[in-house]
């Protein structure tokens, strides 16, 4: 990583220079989370003011690069660039930084699985805490792109995709086992020019199920009240529609398990992730129109605002 002496570490990260490591720690997440590319979109002035707010870290969390830093205001460091290919998920760049030791797979947009609460609502359904989608990596504006569909069944095993690049060249790719929706695979120089060109793939079924490795990922659209009240409602699934029973009270973004209904490889079996998303009718009839004010008011009265 470059080091520049004419950078104020301090003021990118919104410090003092009596800031203990504490301090730096939490102004270095607030910084690295507000900047980091997968969260701005792939803006690309996101993405040197993340490499900015990295460079400030790793030096004034070192304390001989930061009294080397101190010392040579006027002198530049060596060293190579460690987003040169890429940025890695938010969680995995934190994991990394703050030595946590979690091992994720390498492959982008590819989630660990998520682990269940302490709150099991039966033997197949189990409430589950949000998962991250999957987010594409950095690249060029002048980067190619084409989107590759493939089955649930392509996408467990690997397939092999031939692709007819701008100048008439063709290219065989071969898509790794357990892929999932969204993932990115980067062909590195092989476009005119020397450009790198990207395979998204798009691994969804007609009836909206999302694969992700042997998971499936699916979005149960439901009204307030039924959100707020619990119902009981069909869901697909690879095999066939199932019934599932919403609990009551729950919110947008919760995770619900439908253990076994995921893809099947060997002996593993993957499960289907249910995430619940409550909609808002575009219109409201005057009765309904009726009721939703009611509830602000109760809100209202118990928040203790007027």
């Amino acid at each position: 990583m470059t080091t520049s002496a004419e950078t104020d570490y301090w003021s990118l990260l919104g410090l003092t220079p009596d800031a203990d490591q504490e301090t730096l720690k939490r102004a270095f997440r607030r910084e690295a989370r507000r900047w980091h590319p997968d969260l701005n979109g792939n803006d690309l002035q996101a993405e040197e003011r993340f490499k900015l707010v990295n460079e400030a870290y790793a030096v004034l969390s070192n304390p001989e690069r930061k009294t080397e830093w101190i010392r040579l205001r006027q002198g530049q460091g060596e060293g190579a660039d460690p987003f040169s290919t890429g940025f890695p998920d938010f969680e995995d760049y934190l994991d990394v930084v703050f030595g946590s030791g979690r091992q994720r797979r390498p492959a982008a947009g590819v989630d660990d699985p998520v682990q269940p609460d302490s709150r099991v609502e039966d033997d197949e359904h189990h409430w589950l805490e949000p998962s991250p989608q999957p987010s594409p990596p950095i690249r060029s504006h002048d980067d190619l792109e084409t989107v590759v569909e493939l089955s649930p069944d392509q996408a467990l095993h690997g397939t092999l995709v031939e692709l007819e690049l701008g100048d008439g060249t063709l290219v065989e790719v071969s898509t790794p086992p357990q892929a999932g929706d969204g993932w990115r695979l980067r062909l590195e120089g092989v476009a005119p020019g020397g450009k790198d060109h990207f395979l998204q793939l798009r691994v969804i079924t007609e009836e909206g199920l999302r694969i992700d490795g042997l998971k499936v990922h699916y979005r149960l659209e439901l009204l307030p009240p039924d959100a707020a009240l619990g119902c009981a409602v069909n869901v697909p699934t690879l095999t066939g529609s199932v019934t599932l029973q919403v609990p009551p009270a729950s919110s947008s973004g919760r995770l619900l398990r439908l253990r076994g209904r995921g893809l099947e490889l060997g002996t593993q079996r993957g499960d289907q992730l249910v995430e619940i998303v409550i909609v808002i009718p575009s219109s409201l009839e005057d009765d309904e129109r009726a009721l939703y004010q009611r509830l602000q008011e109760i809100s209202l009265e118990r928040s203790g605002l007027p």
